[in-house]
């Protein structure tokens, strides 16, 4: 079955690595470092936007939604989709959705049938490389992408997003995403407090003019370099505490000091995101430092509970939506006032109604399907017909064995939605043509009407009526002072069900 047992004897080996990821001793960068120039009367929306504090589109600081940005980084396995679910299991976006993750998603030790599980649900699948190597190659790069659209069935076109290992990139690796069809990369670090002079906090830009961030640290960035036309860049964006500048933390954060410290080192730089020109603020995480039941290792309870109290004090802000990083791009793109954020496709919450055996994370769905792949070195379940031998980075998609009549189709190159049906060799609702949609979509309301709440919970604490949004006639909304101190969509509703019932569907 799919246990957290199995995800603990899996990910023993690279346990070591993971707080070394994103650790930050000071700033990265500074605008004379930097050298940057940029016209923005020439480089316009959607396709180029130059490095800059001030909002997107000219909109007001008021009409602006405050993104909080949901990351996690490696091998998907339950105590990934657990861990998750521990902090957003039953909460809503002010459109009454459910927020979505960003999942820079590696192969080795990786699930596959939770990775496809997780991309039916609306969350982003994005590429981390094959085997969390730094400095990767095409072959780590672009095998990842075989790898996850053969054995997890994600469509080729919405793998779109990219993080280097370690955070360690250079300007060959970002020619290389533009190369290879990436539309943006999100390895940098934004260092520099947001209200200090030279912040570095900018909102997500294109390298037409080069990159702005992280010009103190690699070398061939920055100074007009790599240009790579229509190339995104989202920084990641630091959490400082009573140090400013001095006292940077990126991934993890709660690694870094007591809860407490931690809790009053969030809520004071999202104020100044918040009470600023609104640049995102991101929670970046390794689920395994907050997962729960893993063996010899302590439940960290009071972590959980803290990022929980965090996310439920942000929730309470006006205009505050918990989002994926692809549709914090979305938004940049072609940004809109807050009141009409449910005009973005990814925003909203239709999710077809199919009866079909497909690959989707619904037990009645997929029952029958999943196949058990008990490799050495990482065992794991696919719904696309077990390989012959690991993917690896040199055979990305290796052949599938004839066994019993078992052949699985894998999803073609012409198949972009989520509903494959891996039998019958069929593309199910493709550009929602074929397929009734249930739309949960509801009129924006105000945060803090029923949205908080981590935890897995049965009984969502978002359930209730929302109040629709009236915003006034300027639609203003106050700004937030704060002192020091203090899956994924549709279906992890059923997030207990779906692991429950995987033992029936293999057996």
């Amino acid at each position: 079955m799919r246990s957290l047992a199995l995800s603990a004897l899996l990910l023993t080996p690279f346990l070591g690595t993971l707080a070394q990821d994103g650790s930050l001793t000071g700033p990265a960068s500074s605008p004379e470092a930097a050298g940057y120039s940029c016209d923005p009367t020439t480089c316009k929306l959607p396709n180029c936007a130059c490095a800059s504090t001030n909002i997107p589109g000219g909109i007001s600081q008021n009409d602006t939604p405050m993104f909080l940005v949901l990351t996690a980084d490696d091998a998907v396995q339950s105590y990934t989709v657990n861990a998750i679910a521990s902090l957003i299991g039953q909460r809503k976006n002010p459109n009454g959705c459910s927020p979505k993750y960003s999942y820079y998603t590696q192969i080795s030790y990786t699930n596959f049938t939770f990775v496809t599980d997780l991309y039916v649900a609306g969350n982003e699948i994005a590429d981390h490389t094959m085997t969390h190597i730094e400095l990767a190659g095409s072959d780590e790069i672009n095998g990842n992408l075989v790898t996850l659209n053969a054995l997890a069935g994600i469509p080729l076109n919405e793998i779109i997003g990219f993080r280097a290992p370690y955070l360690n990139y250079s300007a060959a690796m970002l020619t290389q995403l533009q190369q290879s069809g990436f539309t943006y990369d999100t390895s940098s670090t934004a260092s520099i407090p947001v209200n200090q002079n030279g912040t570095d906090a900018y909102w997500p830009y294109t390298l037409d003019n080069g990159l702005a961030n992280d010009c103190l640290t690699f070398t061939d960035i920055c100074q007009g370099k790599p240009k790579l036309p229509g190339f995104w860049e989202i920084p990641m964006y630091a959490i400082f505490d009573e140090r400013g500048g001095a006292g940077t933390h990126l991934m993890d954060p709660w690694l870094d000091g007591n809860a407490t410290a931690v809790l009053s080192w969030m809520k004071n730089t999202f104020a100044a995101h918040y009470n600023g020109n609104r640049q995102p603020f991101g929670l970046y995480t390794h689920p395994i430092h907050i997962a729960t039941g893993y063996p010899g290792v302590a439940d960290p309870t009071t972590t959980i509970s803290m990022i929980n109290e965090f996310i439920d004090w942000a929730q309470q802000q006006s205009n505050v939506w918990i989002v994926s990083s692809r549709q914090l791009l979305d938004w940049v793109r072609n940004p809109v006032p807050v009141s009409q954020l449910n005009n973005i496709p990814s925003f909203q919450c239709a999710m077809p109604v199919v009866s079909e055996k497909i690959c989707n994370g619904i037990p009645a769905n997929e029952n029958g399907l999943l196949s058990s792949c008990p490799f050495s070195a990482f065992p794991f379940f696919t719904c696309y017909g077990c390989p012959a031998t690991p993917p690896t980075p040199a055979d990305p998609n290796p052949s599938q064995p004839v066994v019993s009549g078992r052949l699985r189709y894998r999803l073609p190159s012409d198949c972009q939605t989520a509903f494959w049906d891996p039998i019958g060799n069929k593309c199910l609702c493709q550009n929602g043509t074929s397929c009734q949609f249930n739309d949960t979509t509801r009129p924006i309301g105000p945060n803090g009407a029923n949205l908080t709440g981590g935890g897995t919970g049965s009984s969502p604490a978002a359930s209730q009526p929302y109040i629709p949004f009236n915003g006034g006639s300027s639609g203003a909304i106050a700004s937030v002072q704060i002192s020091g101190g203090a899956v994924a969509a549709v279906i992890f509703g059923f997030a207990g069900v779906i692991l429950g019932a995987v033992s029936t569907l293999i057996s």
